[in-house]
């Protein structure tokens, strides 16, 4: 199926945010508000059908009518059922005139069924085609019509080079996928660690730089639309709420993404603001966990066409409490883990002519959990013992401005973003520091914050999509600062509240790239193309420590600069309408840094770490066997890893950034979908694979050449989905998860690097849906498996005492939600 909904000519998203927003968000009034909306919503008047600028040479009339759900931006299935050659359309026109003249003459009709989707179907016998209708009457189609966007041109899923996976909203309906970590199961090859929510680190395809997130860039660059949202802080964790699909791009995407990427790209596809339907959805949810806190969830959004159907505004917003299932033997406290989470986004969309869109946007959310979730085992159950609550807080805020239009002369898009993130933690320092110390140590506390602003342009211009030669250039500039604090007091009995350690730390980056890439069609199918990303960074660190004897306090300003260039090269094979192979060779790259932290001055050798390097080679194919009941993308790879950076700790509690060695991964990704019958979906996925450290830095002497940490040699995954009618007007949906994530390490260290993984969970479902009218009930774990997801959670007791994060007890949840 082409996934198009937005806007006729929105190809990527503009970004630009002023202040951040300082009102806290109020649940109860943003729902009022968006119910009031969606009455009013039903009100709106027609308007006058949008016109497109479509430009289709003449070709197979399945590819044509492919092209056009990808101009006109809408939903378009079952274009494999409409064979023959269709004729060149070109110039300003409604949908409904584009598709009368590519279906003229066809065995084959067209229905629009709204503003955003479209359905081919065949006048005359013909084979069928396996489809399996989804719970909004939608349909879940081949591999041929998932449209992409994130290679910047949209185009569909089965020609689209690279590895590449989609999740797209049906999907994520059924899962009932709300985080990140709900998309580890449906993707090959994406891990994450389980810190916690809004402090966990992506992973891709088996490259781990380490567990732990300090001062490195991420490896998996994180995107919401167009705009980047973090460069070395955790992944925020946004609610994945009124979301068209996810995106998830493996391997450097240098000639794609001006920010770089050292392991893929993870990419949340927002729904656009509709100008021509208002809409609107509610949700109410609660949920119990097995020897833990209840938890419940709001949501509401509502879609408003204005200004005579030129513009629209489009509202989502949440409210999430996630009840905690910890207890603290020494607090005396039970279910300390609680996590709460307010948010929202708001797009306003603008129809400046038929060619041009501007569209503003926002996201705000504010997460606070009241403890950390690891356990210790030794205590038996879900049980841990702490002098103090570990808390944690987290206020990310973004704003987006897209400018975007397209002519016979291709297309254009500028994004300007603007993001402010803080967010904040407390560790219980206790056992660190009274391990060094000659004093009576009755509390230890560590408290870290952090305050990043990123201000980020891509501008990207493409050529038309027809002719043999077809690229696009692109220019991105980022400017970000960085402002953290780490506190580390004891209390004694001589002093309540004495400083041992402060820092104050601020950190500047600047970043220039040009990127681009250029396809060329040879004959017989063939086709190759050449891009690149050549950057130029600088980097200024200032530092101020303070602490009390026999540390050292000091001050430090730094600063250094980093060019280079990042090939790519593809060559591509079509054959047939639904087969394809590809050979890759792309490249990505990271700047180095400086480390500034610690009691006592670091070493020479430890004050700085390098630039670390990726080369990555694959060969993949995709295919449709079995009369297209079944779609496989699969893609052999190996990287070579050099001077790779990761973020540890010293043994008093406080991070640093080192170069580890050199490493190696070599794997097979594989993932297919397959359409037993007209009702019944299988879809599965595995990564197999050996990342291994291959040489160690002379300055890392406590690592051990093996396995890269948080990773393991082998992870699958497996979904089953069956659909019946009840009734006329009543579907019964069943769904059936699996997923496994095979052993791995904890860190590089050879002398303490525990195990972990090696663990099955799942969640089962069933959902009934009656008009706009949808009642669901799912329980996740049901096995109530309490397996180590994360053998980590506070570095100043890692080592001491064994740290593990069990997987959530088995929870029951029961969602009722009604479209409007």
């Amino acid at each position: 199926m082409i996934s198009n909904a937005g806007f006729p000519f929105l190809r990527r998203s503009t970004v630009f945010h002023g202040p951040p927003v300082r009102a806290r968000l109020c649940a109860p009034a943003v729902l009022l508000t968006l119910t009031s909306s969606l009455a009013l919503a039903s009100a709106a008047s027609a308007a006058a059908p949008t016109r497109h600028a479509i430009h289709i040479a003449a070709k197979a009339r399945s590819e044509a009518l492919i092209d056009l759900g990808v101009q006109a931006r809408v939903t378009l299935g079952g274009a494999s059922t409409c064979p023959g050659k269709g004729p060149a359309v070109f110039g300003l026109m409604t949908l409904r005139q584009a598709l009368t003249r590519l279906t003229a003459g066809a065995p084959c009709r067209f229905e629009i069924l709204d503003g955003s989707t479209v359905r081919i179907v065949a006048v005359k016998p013909a084979p069928a085609q396996v489809v399996a209708p989804t719970p909004g009457g939608r349909e879940i189609l081949a591999l041929d019509e998932v449209l992409v966007t994130a290679t910047k041109r949209q185009t569909s899923l089965r020609s689209a080079p690279g590895a590449i996976s989609v999740v797209g909203a049906a999907r994520l309906n059924d899962t009932g996928a709300v985080a990140t970590t709900s998309i580890s199961q449906q993707t090959a090859g994406f891990f994450t660690t389980n810190l916690g929510a809004a402090r966990n680190k992506i992973m891709l395809r088996g490259l781990s730089d380490g567990t732990f997130t300090g001062r490195t860039q991420q490896t998996v660059a994180t995107y919401l639309d167009n705009v980047p949202l973090t460069y070395n802080a955790p992944d925020p964790d946004l609610r994945l709420i009124d979301v068209e699909r996810v995106e998830v791009l493996r391997g450097p995407q240098g000639s794609l993404y001006g920010s770089g990427s050292l392991s893929g790209v993870y990419r949340i596809v927002s729904r656009k603001p509709d100008l021509e339907n208002a809409s609107g959805s509610m949700l109410g949810s609660i949920a119990a966990t097995e020897s833990g806190s209840p938890s419940q969830k709001l949501e509401a959004v509502v879609n408003l066409p204005i200004l005579a159907r030129r513009g629209a505004l489009r509202v989502a917003a949440y409210s999430d409490v996630d009840g905690g299932y910890v207890d603290d033997v020494n607090l005396r406290l039970s279910n300390v883990d609680r996590t709460t989470r307010l948010g929202g986004r708001a797009a306003l969309a603008f129809q400046v002519d038929p060619s041009w869109l501007v569209t503003l946007s926002v996201a705000r959310q504010e997460l606070r959990s009241t403890d950390t979730q690891y356990t210790t085992p030794a205590l038996g159950g879900q049980r841990r013992a702490n002098q103090v609550r570990e808390t944690h807080s987290n206020q990310f805020s973004q704003g987006a401005l897209t400018v975007a239009g397209e002519g016979p002369w291709g297309r254009f898009q500028s994004s300007t973003g603007y993001v402010d993130h803080r967010f904040a933690s407390r560790f219980d320092a206790t056992a660190a520091l009274a391990a060094d110390s000659p004093d009576a140590i009755e509390l230890g506390l560590f408290d870290e914050s952090s305050h990043i602003k990123l201000l980020a342009e891509d501008a990207v211009l493409s050529s038309p999509d027809t002719g043999r030669l077809r690229w696009l250039v692109g220019l991105y500039g980022l400017l970000s600062r960085e402002d953290s604090t780490g506190e580390l007091r004891v209390r004694t009995t001589a002093d309540p509240s004495r400083l041992v350690y402060l820092e104050d730390r601020r950190d500047h980056r600047r970043e220039l790239a040009a990127y681009g890439e250029a396809t060329y069609d040879l004959v017989w199918g063939w086709s190759v193309s050449l891009g690149g990303r050549a950057f130029s960074t600088h980097i200024r660190t200032t530092s101020h420590i303070l602490a009390s004897p026999p540390g050292q306090s000091r001050s430090s300003e730094r600063s250094a600069s980093f060019t280079g260039v990042s090939p790519k090269l593809t060559l591509q094979h079509a054959w047939g309408e639904n087969g394809m192979i590809y050979l890759l060779s792309s490249e990505g790259y990271r700047s180095g840094g400086f480390n500034s932290g610690g009691t006592t001055a670091l070493s020479a050798l430890r004050s700085s770490f390098k630039p670390d390097h990726l080369r990555n080679y694959e060969i993949g194919a995709s295919a449709e066997p079995f009369l297209g009941r079944m779609t496989v993308r699969a893609a052999l790879f190996h990287d070579v890893w050099t001077d790779i950076q990761t973020d540890q700790y010293l043994s008093s509690g406080l991070s640093y950034t080192a170069n580890v060695g050199n490493g190696r991964n070599t794997g097979l990704e594989i993932e297919s979908v397959l359409h037993p019958t007209a009702r019944l979906t299988l879809s599965a996925n595995a990564l197999f694979n050996r990342p291994r450290l291959t040489k160690v830095d002379p300055t890392f002497a406590s690592a051990a050449q093996s396995a890269l940490p948080g990773v393991p040699d082998l992870s699958a995954g497996m979904l089953i989905r069956h659909e019946r009618p009840l009734s006329d007007t009543a579907n019964l949906i069943l769904t059936a998860q699996l997923g496994y994530i095979g052993r791995s390490r904890l860190t590089f260290d050879r002398r303490y690097s525990p195990s972990m993984g090696g663990y099955v969970t799942g969640r089962l479902g069933a959902q009934v849906t009656s008009g706009p009218w949808r009642v669901a009930l799912a329980v996740t774990n049901p096995a109530n498996a309490s397996s180590d997801t994360f053998a980590y959670g506070n570095p100043f007791s890692f080592g001491q005492v064994r740290q593990v994060t069990p997987l959530r007890p088995r929870t029951w949840n029961l969602d009722i939600s009604r479209a409007f």
